[in-house]
């Protein structure tokens, strides 16, 4: 990791550290295909794992619709990856209402294998008070998740530098590229993503991320 990454790292950490503590902060980190979201949750967690504060990690990979559902519109349907890809409601049920204040505090992790396209059992597990969850994903700032977050990144690339650097396969899905950028339009479009996010980081240069905006109050 280059001092300029791990700089980046250390003041999103103080940010999330700053917030009010809950007995589940949820952080979300948003961003197109490919553009280094788990990646930089996976380094995140490390680096606020020496506070103290226990970091459950967990991304939307896991709760996708069985392929039936996925490609109920063409399998290289723009709209289908946006509306159809995720099972929103059963993520919400199973991971981010029981980590939301009044929550029960016992999550699931998973619910589906994408590349096997099957159902999992994932064991039930109860969230330590004071724990920080570190959720990556696309489409994170779509209305079905939005108010769940306590603290959100959305990371910046380029989309077409992007594609070329990560390679055309993503989740499992093969298809035109058209799917996946257009996909993301759609969602941009309707949610603009950078406008709702707590913090933009411009990922392009993975050697050397920058904030694009401060940290604000989420939702301002």
């Amino acid at each position: 990791m280059t001092p300029t990454r791990h700089a980046l790292l250390e003041t999103v950490a103080r940010a999330v550290l700053e917030l009010p503590s809950r007995p589940t902060l949820r952080v979300g980190v948003d961003g197109v295909d490919g553009a280094g979201k788990t990646t930089l949750a996976d380094e995140l967690a490390a680096v606020l794992t020496p506070s103290g504060r226990p970091v459950i990690r967990a991304g939307v990979d896991w709760f996708h619709h069985p392929k039936s559902v996925r490609y109920r519109l063409g399998r290289q349907s723009p709209e289908g990856y946006y509306r159809d890809s995720y099972d929103y409601a059963t993520l919400a049920k199973v991971l981010l209402d029981p980590l939301s204040p009044g929550g029960s505090g016992c999550f699931r992790r998973a619910v589906f294998d994408v590349d096997a396209d099957l159902f999992v059992e994932a064991p039930e597990e109860r969230a330590a008070p004071g724990s920080i969850l570190l959720f990556d994903g696309i489409f994170l700032h779509r209305p079905e998740l939005r108010g769940y977050w306590d603290f959100s990144i959305f990371l910046r690339v380029e989309w077409a530098r992007n594609h070329r650097r990560r390679g055309p396969q993503i989740a499992g899905q093969t298809g035109a590229p058209a799917r996946y950028s257009e996909g993301q339009a759609l969602y941009f479009r309707e949610c603009r993503p950078w406008e709702r996010a707590s913090l933009v980081i411009d990922n392009d240069d993975l050697s050397a991320p920058f904030i694009v905006r401060e940290p604000a109050a989420h939702g301002a």
